[in-house]
């Protein structure tokens, strides 16, 4: 198979030779150019076609954020960011996934190709997902948001991780305002479940709320898992609480989508939902096997690529993409 190549994207001289340095340790990805801003990056992405750019937030001139904007609303392709990820930076890293970025890194404090290093695995796995992204332009027609329901007390469960933001945005914004009760595990980075939650409420109809040790969950709202040291799962349904629990990471995930599926499971049955929003053999796989060996209903990213495959027991059917929210919401209502 033919390495992955990648353009780095950044004002600094010192960070594109360390960013440089970390991607060319991994093995399969080949630096095939660098460049200082938005201007010189144009030029190099039509002389050298990379498979995955690299790119800085916050650069003088056009920012990363607009050029980003800007391949997405074009000729879309992978891009992994990199932004200091201070306080305010988390808000910028969670817009950067919302316009299209596969994933957000910090960028050292320090120019040591040690604080890279730690990186580096994260980074080469996403590196392997974001060749295989299917990209569309973000002008791509959305779908209308969906009739309040009648709602049948199904739970909602949603799980991704950072390169999901865009379709969990989409999803959501779908909502009615009397969504059934949902809950969300999505892997994100330190700071940045609180500015996802800040974000997801000002374009959706349903209230957006991080999770805390024994809230309720009730119709009309999401209930996104915090970033830290617990588990987000149900403990029983109907009128069930949320706990955080917590146990050592599952599948090398802390929270783990696979555990919060597989407590519903367990606790609701025939009453849950499940989607789940990343593709192959990840975090959550198993949780929505759990969940559909229950009774439960499953959404999945199709084998095929492309839509997502709904099943329950043996009886599955396709769903595409722009249907998702009228199909999670037909599964939850009367």
């Amino acid at each position: 198979m033919a390495g992955t190549k990648v353009l780095v994207v950044d004002d600094s001289l010192t960070m594109r030779a360390l960013i440089s340095g970390a991607l060319e340790r991994i093995p399969g990805v080949e630096v095939v150019g660098m460049a200082d801003g938005a201007a010189e990056a144009r030029g190099l992405v039509e002389s050298t076609r990379p498979d995955v750019m690299t790119l800085d937030v916050e650069m003088p001139g056009m920012s990363g954020l607009d050029y980003l904007a800007e391949i997405m609303d074009t000729k879309p392709m992978p891009v992994i960011m990199f932004s200091t990820r201070t306080q305010d930076g988390a808000a910028e890293s969670i817009e950067a996934l919302r316009l299209g970025a596969i994933d957000c890194f910090p960028k050292p404090r320090v120019a040591a190709p040690a604080e890279l290093d730690a990186i580096i695995a994260k980074l080469a796995k996403r590196l392997k997902a974001a060749k295989k992204a299917d990209l569309k332009p973000k002008s791509a027609p959305k779908s209308a948001k969906h009739p309040p329901i009648d709602w049948n007390g199904r739970l909602l469960l949603v799980g991704g991780d950072a390169s999901n933001t865009k379709s969990i945005f989409d999803l959501f914004a779908g909502f009615p305002a009397n969504c059934p009760p949902t809950v969300v595990v999505q892997h994100l980075g330190p700071g940045m479940v609180e500015s996802m939650a800040e974000k997801l409420a000002e374009q959706c109809a349903a209230k957006v709320v991080v999770a805390s040790d024994g809230m309720k969950p009730e119709q009309g709202t999401i209930y996104l898992a915090p970033h830290g040291d617990a588990h987000l799962v149900i403990d029983s349904w109907p009128n069930g609480t949320l706990r955080l629990l917590p146990k050592d990471p599952v599948a090398g995930e802390r929270p783990s989508i696979s555990l919060l599926f597989a407590s519903a499971a367990k606790a609701a049955a025939a009453n849950a939902v499940g989607v789940l929003l990343l593709d192959g053999n990840e975090d959550g796989a198993g949780g929505l096997r759990a969940l559909n060996a229950a009774g439960g209903y499953a959404f999945a990213p199709a084998e095929s690529g492309g839509g997502y495959t709904l099943t329950r027991g043996m009886v599955s059917q396709p769903v595409a993409s722009d249907a998702l929210v009228a199909g999670v919401m037909k599964m939850c209502s009367k």
